[in-house]
């Protein structure tokens, strides 16, 4: 009898496509306020900076995230948003994030 082989034949591993890779893997989400189609970001693939619309952080050029987009195309490519993967679990738990400026208050 021979052992068990628990490596993949060679010629059974299905190729990488390296555009897929840097591009992301997209799903569908159900959320209280609709469904949305979200992509995955690797590091790799995030090349430029965004602003996290749930921290209103900056998301830094080779740091993973997620894009989301409504999925019933009540939007265009503008409507995309570039979220940290925890913003985007958490954003039901958050509320909207404000935006001001240095010297404004920052309570009250």
């Amino acid at each position: 009898m021979s052992p068990r082989r628990n490596r993949p034949r060679p010629e059974a591993a299905a190729p990488l496509d390296g555009d897929r890779v840097r591009r992301g893997v997209e799903s569908v989400q159900g959320w209280w306020d609709g469904e949305w189609q979200v992509r995955a970001i690797p590091g790799g693939g995030a090349t430029k900076t965004y602003r996290c619309p749930g921290c209103l952080q900056e998301i830094r050029p080779g740091v993973a995230h997620l894009v989301a987009w409504p999925a019933d195309g009540r939007g265009d490519l503008t409507d995309r948003r570039h979220w940290h993967n925890g913003c985007w679990r958490a954003r039901e738990r958050r509320g909207p994030g404000v935006e001001r400026s240095r010297s404004a208050p920052r309570y009250g």
